[in-house]
């Protein structure tokens, strides 16, 4: 440094000229500020340059993924229609087998009844809606259309659950009701509050039938049940009594034989017991009782009429 100078010497080799270039201390700060600025401007550039280069590939990353989810968000929306045409045919299916249970339908107006209220919200209310309108809106349709779905899917599991619970009581009943000839036979005497009895010869009230078998014929059960009794009863001979529940009963008198015992379950058409003339008969048959409440009832009412023979 000479003075207020900057003095640089430049040697290329032992065998060229050295030479000096002199700079003052004013226009060396300048170039050395210009340097770094220069130094600092193309930094920022390439920073700049990198940066939206990088929010360029952002950009088309998130458009490409919005893409994908508005794929999906269609698509989802087609199987939540597809799924509103199936319950759409469930109804009409629960509709019918309410019916044939003996229960009224569902109301339409409950059963396509929207979903709405405070608890659903508004699209405005989505965490998107300032970032897409559009796909914030269609998010909301979608879960209305959810919901309104799962409301309808309870409605109806429910329906169709009530529905099979009132036909399980329905074939229950059906299956306790008596309703077949206990025996192969002919119907010799009927059901009657005073008939003139064979034996005592005066007029007696008769609450059964009797239906001529021969001796040893089978006796079946005229409806599942439990046997309530199995045993010897004064006039009836040996006699099995069936409690069949939903307040009925029957009773088959004059047996040869038992099978079923007391406390056993018997499903209609099960043998239980043989016919006979034990107890007060003149020959082989099957008396027959039925009581509804306890109230003795004419057994043909509840006998299949093509299994009567008179």
């Amino acid at each position: 440094m000479i003075g207020d100078k900057w003095t640089f010497l430049v040697v290329r080799d032992e065998q060229s000229p050295v030479r000096q270039y002199s700079l003052s201390s004013g226009l060396l700060r300048v170039l050395v500020a210009g340097g770094l600025f220069l130094i600092v401007t193309l930094v920022g550039s390439a920073v700049t340059v990198g940066f939206d280069g990088y929010a360029r590939l952002k950009l088309a990353q998130l458009d490409t993924r919005n893409a994908t989810l508005q794929d999906e968000l269609q698509d989802f929306q087609t199987r939540v229609n597809h799924l509103g045409s199936t319950l759409d045919n469930i109804a009409q299916n629960d509709a019918r087998f309410r019916s044939i249970a003996g229960l009224e339908s569902i109301d339409p107006d409950v059963l396509q009844a929207g979903v709405g209220g405070p608890g659903l919200g508004t699209p405005e209310d989505h965490s998107l809606w300032t970032i897409d309108p559009v796909i914030s809106e269609e998010l909301f349709e979608a879960s209305y259309d959810l919901n309104q779905l799962e409301r309808r899917a309870q409605l109806l599991s429910t329906s169709l659950s009530e529905a099979t619970e009132s036909l399980l009581a329905q074939r229950d009943l059906l299956e306790s009701t008596p309703s077949i000839l206990p025996t192969s036979g002919w119907l010799s005497s009927s059901y009657s509050e005073s008939r003139m009895h064979p034996i005592h010869n005066r007029p007696m009230p008769h609450p059964g039938v009797d239906i001529s078998a021969p001796k040893g014929t089978s006796i079946y059960a005229a409806a599942k049940g439990k046997v309530i009794k199995s045993g010897w009863t004064v006039g009836y001979g040996l006699t099995i009594e069936i409690d069949h529940g939903f307040g009925y009963r029957t009773l088959y008198g004059h047996a040869s034989e038992l099978i079923a015992g007391q406390g056993e379950e018997v499903q209609r058409g099960d043998v239980i017991a043989r016919v006979g003339s034990t107890g007060i008969a003149t020959s082989p048959h099957l008396h027959y009782e039925v009581s509804v409440q306890g109230i003795t009832q004419n057994p043909a009412n509840f006998i299949l009429p093509e299994s009567l023979r008179y």
